[in-house]
């Protein structure tokens, strides 16, 4: 048997091609992670438009609570501007607005109106 004769181009080619297909997976993997943590912020915010509605309100409690849960989630830059925070009567709107970053960079907001039913 004779030993043929190699190219190494064909060798580099497929190592480019192994080395961008980790780098497309990486980045899938990351984009992945990304809408999880965004998935965490909106159930954490159903959460708690639910508690507003038997209250007519965020509490200060809730608040605080709500505060330490979001940033355990990856928030960062947390505000609450607009969020319904004096008690309304029944049938009334109410609103959780949450704006922040994930990892720093990524900015999201979820807002939440609901009715008072307490």
């Amino acid at each position: 048997m004779k030993r043929e004769k190699g190219n190494i181009g064909d060798l580099m080619a497929a190592c480019i091609c192994m080395l961008l297909m980790t780098l497309l997976l990486v980045s899938y993997m990351d984009s992945v992670r990304l809408v999880d943590e965004k998935t965490e912020i909106n159930q954490i915010a159903r959460k708690y438009i639910l508690r507003m509605e038997t209250v007519g309100m965020l509490t200060e409690s809730d608040r605080q609570l709500l505060d330490r849960e979001l940033e355990a989630a990856g928030a960062s830059g947390i505000s609450l501007e607009g969020t319904t925070f004096d008690r309304v009567g029944y049938g009334e709107e109410i609103v959780l607005k949450i704006k922040g970053k994930l990892r720093g960079i990524y900015g999201f907001e979820e807002k939440r109106m609901s009715t008072a039913k307490y």
